[in-house]
């Protein structure tokens, strides 16, 4: 089995971007530089922790059934601007 198999992130679209900082363990960060270092592996194109994060957040909220039964869908949120 190939790696892209193995990763629930596929490959990163292309979107807009806000700056959120935020702090974590070391050990979370040295986890999430490994899952940087194999989803470059499988897509062919390098990308590092900061960029997987949005788009990591952005799956584990899409697959929370309470947060989109609580009205968390796109829709609701407030256009920035």
């Amino acid at each position: 089995m190939s790696t892209a198999k193995q990763l629930r992130l596929g490959p990163l679209p292309k979107t807009e971007s806000t700056k959120l900082t935020f702090s974590c363990p070391a050990s979370l960060k040295a986890d999430l530089d490994r899952y940087a270092a194999l989803h470059a592996q499988a897509y062919g194109e390098a990308v590092d922790a900061t960029t997987l994060i949005p788009h990591m957040l952005e799956a584990f909220m899409a697959g929370d059934r309470g947060f989109r039964k609580g009205g968390g869908s796109k829709a609701a949120l407030p256009k920035s601007g």
